[in-house]
């Protein structure tokens, strides 16, 4: 699978989100705060897991068409791997 540079981007913000949070940290920030900065970063990783994982799903129904193969095993895997996600 090709990532994009906008995934790429995606996860090089949450890597600054991070870096973010850990100088929080070292500066005592309160841990409502910290604990702010980090649901965003979770949920910005959701995102990305879920459009990871639509990405795959769509390329592989793709391919099992055009092999004339079933498409229900590749959507019963990307289910599979959102579920594990959580």
């Amino acid at each position: 699978m090709d990532y994009s540079q906008e995934m790429r981007n995606r996860l090089r913000r949450m890597e600054g989100q991070i870096r973010g949070i850990l100088k929080m940290m070292d500066e005592g920030k309160h841990c409502k705060e910290v604990v702010t900065q980090l649901s965003a970063v979770r949920s910005a990783v959701d995102r990305a897991i879920g459009y990871i994982v639509a990405k795959n799903l769509e390329a592989c129904i793709r391919e099992a068409e055009a092999n004339g193969q079933n498409a229900e095993e590749a959507i019963q895997e990307a289910v599979n791997m959102i579920v594990k996600s959580r």
